[in-house]
This record gives structure tokens, sequence and C-alpha cells, in this order.
């Protein structure tokens, strides 16, 4: 995961588990927009399914929103909340 260190305000992606996208591919959007090794990628595609969510980065609000939008552009439900 991304973080911010001493940040007060850290912020938080969590992807929602869908009815569209293969679980393969959902591992190779984060292996491309996160750099994620194929193990990680899996690790959070496999939460996602199973538990319906998955926060796969934080930081700083900016930052979660431009990935947020790129993962959206992928076809991917996700959303930004403040990490806590």
């Amino acid at each position: 995961m991304i973080e911010v260190a001493g940040s007060a305000r850290a912020w938080a992606i969590v992807v929602w588990d869908d009815p569209i996208n293969l679980m393969t591919y959902v591992t190779y959007v984060f292996q491309m927009l996160f750099g994620y090794d194929e193990a990680k990628a899996t690790a959070l595609m496999l939460d996602v399914h199973h538990k319906g969510k998955a926060i796969v980065s934080s930081g700083a609000r900016e930052q979660m929103e431009h990935h947020v939008t790129r993962l959206h552009s992928y076809g991917l439900w996700a959303t930004v909340q403040q990490a806590g």
C-alpha cells in the first residue's frame, strides 16, 4: 500500500465486488495501476471477491482520487474514504 508518513488526513481506496469483471482481470488491473506483484494483486482481488471489498491503496486524497478515476476507466467499482 502507498502510505503517507505522518499524515493525519490519509485517504484509502476501496474497491468493491461487482458481477461484471473477471477475477483475472481485476488482478491484472491491480498489477498495472499499482505495480503490485501477482501474489499481492491476487490476494487483494480475493478480498474483493470474498469479502465484498478491499482497501487497495492509501495516501493523499488527491492522489487517491486520481487512482479511483483510473480504476473507473478500467470498469472497476471504487471509492475514496478517509482512512482510520
